[in-house]
């Protein structure tokens, strides 16, 4: 058996509070889930853990009895107007809760901004020991593998990481070989989901499968194989799989989670 953590993304069950959360991801066999500290859209029904004290307590309760442990917090934004000190009460949060990685996207134009911003993030993040992730999307002012590691290059901090997300690495055309000179060291841990069809022309197309219609492993087109084989060995495995039409037809968050780790293991084997 594959010994390598799996997290429980929040995307995946986002209408489930961070409670039940936890129960889903123990009761069929996570290590790990992802917090939600940050809503990624206004329209998302967001459970506020930063400014919800007894939810705060209830969480760290329900981590403490079941054993389940927090690999991310998300999300955090870089935009031309971000003031890096504000998130620090993010970080301390997320601290508590035993997170080490930190999901970050880079939505700023001015991509020396976003690589400044990207540095100071991880001089606040590191005295919590928390790894930022710049997460390349194709909508977003990181567009792609190639791009985000620049940005974390050149931004020059030791905690200073990329996140490659299976969905976002074919919608924006990253390439196998990019991804082969990346520094592992910069890769900490990575999202897992299939992908189906070809690469839609339309960008809001894209946008909407991402948030809302992605695949399990093994039910799409992906080389999720050959991604596996270029990072590091039993890297952290996020399964961040939203299923908006199965969760319509009234498939439930635990079935969905349930599967989604199933299919995971049954690629596993394969390695």
């Amino acid at each position: 058996m594959n010994s390598r953590p799996l997290s429980l993304a929040a995307l995946t069950v986002l209408e489930v509070s961070p409670v039940d959360m936890i129960d889903i991801a123990a009761r069929t066999g996570y290590s790990h889930v992802g917090l939600r500290l940050e809503p990624a859209t206004p329209e998302e029904y967001h459970f506020p853990l930063v400014n919800d004290p007894a939810l705060r307590r209830q969480t760290l309760k329900r981590l403490h009895d079941t054993g389940i442990k927090v690999l991310d917090i998300e999300i955090l934004r870089l935009k031309p107007q971000t003031c890096v000190s504000d998130f620090d009460k993010i970080l301390s949060v997320g601290a508590e809760f035993g997170a080490t990685e930190l999901l970050v996207a880079g939505n700023d134009p001015d991509e020396q901004r976003m690589t400044d911003n990207f540095a100071q993030l991880c001089d606040l993040s590191r005295p919590y020991g928390i790894y930022p992730h710049l997460e390349f999307m194709p909508w977003t002012d990181a567009k792609n593998l190639q791009q985000a590691v620049r940005v974390v290059e050149q931004a020059g901090r030791v905690n200073g990481c990329v996140l490659v997300d299976a969905f976002h690495f074919n919608r924006s055309g990253s390439s196998l070989e990019d991804l082969s000179r990346v520094e592992p060291s910069r890769m900490r841990y990575m999202q897992l989901c299939d992908v189906a069809g070809p690469t839609p022309d339309d960008m809001q197309e894209i946008l909407r499968q991402a948030r809302n219609e992605r695949r399990f492993p093994g039910d799409g087109d992906c080389d999720l194989l050959g991604l596996l084989r270029l990072l590091p060995k039993d890297i952290p495995l996020s399964l961040e799989i939203p299923c908006v039409e199965l969760q319509a037809q009234g498939v439930s968050a635990e079935q969905r989670a349930q599967w989604a780790i199933d299919k995971t293991r049954v690629l596993l084997q394969q390695l």
